[in-house]
């Protein structure tokens, strides 16, 4: 698995995440499993194999949040220099055509969130910011077309 930049926020919510699914998601599947086998026969017992598929899917879910949580690399206002865009940054921009600004937080693809204004660094507009500056304008190859965006300010 590749790495995976996390935020802080984002990798505390991955931790808890998972301490869920291994110390209580666990513990309720199995005792769906158990009420199911005391049902008797397991061959024709819908109940247990939907248990048993739960349970399948609840380790999957586990195996990939703990390959992700050894990949990640937290970021923080260490990773960029002042006014230059990095993973972590929040940045303000310009769309030159619509004449509107955006804000956008630049994530890792497991907090990427557009709909909250948390776009992924492998995402076209993330990707081409990353390593400007304020003031520079950046063209965008989105699959509606080529876009210009203005870097009006840039946080960490």
């Amino acid at each position: 698995m590749a790495e995976v930049y996390l935020t802080p926020e984002g990798r505390k919510e991955l931790d808890d995440k998972l301490s869920y699914l291994k110390n209580i998601r666990r513990t309720e599947i199995a005792e769906l499993i158990s009420e199911a086998r005391g049902q008797g026969d397991l061959s024709e017992n819908a109940e247990y194999d939907a248990a048993k598929e739960l349970q399948a899917k609840n380790e999957y879910e586990i195996a990939e949040l703990e390959a992700m949580l050894k990949n990640a690399i937290v970021i923080g206002s260490e990773v960029s220099a002042k006014n230059t865009v990095a993973v972590g940054s929040t940045v303000t921009l310009r769309h030159k055509e619509m004449k509107r600004e955006f804000e956008y937080q630049i994530v890792g693809a497991a907090e990427a969130d557009p709909f909250k204004g948390r776009i992924s660094n492998n995402s076209p507009v993330g990707a081409a910011l990353i390593g400007h500056k304020v003031g520079e304008t950046v063209e965008v190859n989105t699959p509606g077309g080529i876009v210009h965006f203005s870097i009006k300010a840039v946080k960490d």
